[in-house]
């Protein structure tokens, strides 16, 4: 029997280990607290558990060594140390994550052992790589191209549930959504660059009707640029990526930062109320701090950045339980209080490409995909569209019909296919629409 090995048994792990388990695949799941892993068990056969801490590399070294396959659910930056001991071992291994530059560093040696390392093999990235590429090969392989592409995709409380000020709801950790605001952008559109500071992150968005939504904010999502390599798209003139948001998202986060709350410098908070600790950041006296930050960002008292900003505490004056950390701390604290999805509420995830296609006959056409993808009663929709996209993947590579070896994302059909045919048997599937007017471009 083939064996993986699970590093983390966090928010998405559920999904992952009923699907590889339902596949006569045995499982160990390695993190620090093995009742996490247990549970995730139930119990059932061929799965085991231990407990272990990433900074036990020796441990790390012998289960790797004792396993066909490793997946790693760690923060990102415990991904090269995995990665060098499946080398080692000639393991092969797959996350869920961004490829780092020291994990693309490995390419030639993972090459050399003869093992693949797939990487964003989740939904954003992962699910949005396989269903573009499918479209961009299709156009490319009738002798097209691609001018424009735009993709976009947001995980998000269903709307019933986007009823606070902010429309959200985190079902995972609200660190990495927070973290996320402090990247810079850029992008490529209509043949020029674009450069977006963090600074303006939240200021360059776009409204969008979604299908059975309505109008969506999207801001852009980090470097687009690299894509285009990637896709092989070096014919477009528009390359973004962008991530999707309810209505004001955007104007509230770009408050919250201008007024300092996201910053990673650490302060002594010591005696002070967040109330105190805005009003510092802005140079002014405490009282009455929500009317001196509405006059500030040029807001009135009943704006939503306002309402939402004092919804969550940031007015507050009741002492700050941290003693010393960062802007960024704080608020991320404040959102795990009052912004966590429910036990049995319903989250999404939607995504959207875009296409201008110039076909072989100079003729022009829009290109459109959507997914629009809900909780079901055993797992949040975020758990189940990053999960199972790596865990479709495990099985195919130990059955050998992914044979690719090096750091690789997936870019290429061999992988894409039979991954995307298996989701779409679980309700994960993009709704295509082919030979939309021009008039119909995003931009």
């Amino acid at each position: 029997m083939k064996k993986v090995l699970l590093l983390g048994a966090g928010m998405v792990a559920q999904p992952f280990t009923d699907y590889i388990l339902d596949q006569n695949i045995g499982l160990t799941i390695a993190t620090r607290t093995k009742e996490k892993a247990d549970n995730l068990l139930k119990g059932r056969k061929h799965g085991q558990s231990f407990s272990w801490t990433a900074d036990d590399l020796e441990m790390l070294d012998k289960m790797v060594s004792e396993h066909d396959l490793v997946v790693s659910l760690l923060p990102y930056t415990f991904h090269s140390t995995v990665a060098k001991l499946c080398i080692k071992h000639k393991k092969n291994m797959v996350t869920t994550s961004y490829v780092s530059a020291e994990m693309k560093s490995l390419a030639n040696e993972a090459k050399e052992a003869g093992i693949i390392i797939l990487n964003e093999m989740g939904v954003d990235p992962g699910f949005d790589h396989m269903t573009a590429m499918r479209i961009i090969d299709k156009v490319h392989d009738e002798g097209g191209k691609v001018k424009q592409f735009y993709s976009l995709c947001g995980a998000l409380p269903a709307p019933e549930e986007a009823n606070n000020p902010f429309r959200y709801k985190f079902s995972w950790s609200p660190r990495g959504v927070i973290l996320a605001g402090n990247n810079d952008a850029k992008f490529l559109k209509n043949g020029k660059i674009i450069e977006i500071p963090a600074e303006n992150l939240f200021k360059n968005l776009m409204k969008i009707d979604f299908p059975e939504l309505g109008q969506m904010e999207v801001y852009p999502n980090r470097d687009s640029l690299v894509y285009i390599p990637l896709y092989g798209l070096h014919e477009t003139e528009t390359m973004y990526r962008g991530t999707f948001r309810y209505p004001n998202w955007c104007e509230t986060m770009d408050a919250i930062k201008t007024l300092g709350m996201i910053s990673n410098e650490r302060k002594n908070f010591e005696g002070k109320s967040c109330g105190d600790v805005v009003a510092e950041n802005i140079g002014v006296y405490p009282a009455n701090v929500k009317e001196k930050v509405a006059e500030k960002l040029n807001l009135t008292l009943n704006s939503p950045p306002i309402i939402a900003m004092e919804w969550l505490g940031l007015f507050s004056k009741e002492r700050i339980q941290l003693k010393e950390a960062s802007t960024f701390d704080l608020t991320a604290d404040l959102m795990l209080k009052k912004m966590m999805l429910p036990e049995g509420a319903r989250d999404m995830v939607i995504m959207q490409h875009w296409f201008l296609v110039e076909k072989s006959d100079g003729k022009k056409e829009v290109v459109k995909s959507y997914l629009l993808d809900f909780a079901t009663e055993k797992n949040t929709s975020v758990a189940r569209t990053v999960a199972l996209p790596a865990a479709i993947a495990a099985k195919l590579i130990l059955q050998e019909q992914i044979k690719d070896a090096g750091v690789l994302i997936p870019t290429s059909k061999n992988i894409y296919k039979p991954v995307l045919a298996e989701l779409e048997t679980m309700g994960i599937k993009m709704h295509e629409e082919w030979g939309l007017p021009e008039s119909d471009k995003l931009g």
